[in-house]
């Protein structure tokens, strides 16, 4: 008689392994797993933007006045805590932590729905030989969407920075804009923040996955201490902070300057935004860019910080694997860094 399919030709063995199986918990599949990926990574971004929502105050007034605040990051922080109190630098925290909430849910919880499906698509073989295009199409596309939920937020964020009168907090900048100026308003940006974090996010991941496999082309990875490895993922994650950072600089500024303030009667977005891009010119949309590199520096471009936070609330929600796909059933491992990474590297 044939064995089964599933059958190893022990029946020791075979016995073994269905306890084994019969004892294991059922991990989560479908709406199951990928809610629980969102809610990690809603859970990582928000507490690692809103954690640094004083930086970015700072950076965001730099950005929109360089004449008033025009003595660097540590200089910026004395001024505005001598003009309006060390209350200032939290101006904008609510907004930060409710966008970024939204933002880290679609952005962890759609780049691995979107990277099953194009296994799913694609087939293990295609999408192994392709997997650089897997990981760039699957983080724009979940960074598109990331940035629907995001932009209405960020564009109260902006104005509550820029205009520390408009109102008081998230719940009343909110109000105010949608009832003064429509919807539209907060989509404004919407140009530049795509510009900004769309090649934000694909840089950062697949430079990160460039540098890190450089380096274990040198090191064996097998035999590499934990304490080697996490040197290697936070020096990977640092220099794919800093070139993510560097790629989306021009956009981070039009952002802050298209949210100052409302536009002229009748002048539509594009135009907006070329006017502001022939201000600015090349040197001038690279304001603030040291107050970025510092909030790389210090939360390591927040990959670092991101991911170790998505891992350990990931794992306890039971989030720990991916489901196989059905077509290709290809492996999966946890990647050094904490997230689930699709191991579609060949052999």
């Amino acid at each position: 008689m044939a064995s089964s399919a599933t059958s190893t030709g022990s029946t020791k063995v075979d016995a073994i392994v269905q306890n084994v199986a019969a004892n294991t918990p059922e991990k989560p599949t479908g709406l199951a797993l990928y809610s629980r990926f969102a809610l990690a990574g809603a859970v990582c971004c928000s507490v690692t933007h809103g954690g640094l929502t004083p930086v970015d105050v700072v950076k965001t007034r730099i950005q929109l006045d360089p004449i008033t605040y025009n003595k660097g990051l540590v200089g910026g922080f004395r001024q505005v805590i001598a003009n309006e109190g060390a209350g200032a630098l939290l101006t904008g925290f609510g907004p930060t932590a409710a966008g970024y909430f939204l933002q880290g849910a679609f952005k962890f919880g759609g780049y691995e729905l979107f990277k099953q499906q194009s296994i799913n698509y694609l087939g293990y073989e295609t999408a192994s030989n392709n997997r650089t295009a897997v990981y760039l199409a699957s983080s724009a596309l979940a960074e598109f969407f990331a940035d629907i939920a995001l932009c209405p937020l960020e564009a109260t964020r902006i104005r509550l920075v820029s205009e520390p009168t408009y109102a008081n907090g998230l719940i009343g900048g909110f109000s105010k804009m949608l009832k003064n100026e429509g919807v539209g308003a907060f989509y404004a940006g919407f140009g530049p923040i795509l510009f900004k974090q769309v090649p934000y996010t694909m840089a950062k991941f697949v430079v990160y996955e460039k540098v890190a496999e450089t380096i274990y082309q040198t090191v064996d990875k097998k035999t590499a201490s934990d304490g080697l490895q996490t040197t290697i993922n936070l020096g990977s994650g640092l220099i794919a902070g800093f070139a993510a950072a560097i790629v989306s600089q021009p956009a981070d500024t039009m952002l802050s300057k298209i949210n100052k303030t409302k536009g002229l009667p009748g002048e539509g977005t594009t135009s907006r935004l070329i006017k502001i891009a022939k201000e600015l010119g090349l040197r001038g949309s690279y304001t603030g860019i040291g107050a970025r590199l510092f909030m790389v520096e210090l939360c390591k471009d927040h990959t670092a910080g991101q991911f170790a936070i998505y891992g350990d609330v990931k794992k306890a929600l039971g989030a720990t694997g991916m489901s196989r796909s059905p077509r290709s059933n290809p492996p999966w491992f946890e990647c050094s860094h904490g997230c689930s990474i699709l191991a579609i590297l060949p052999g």
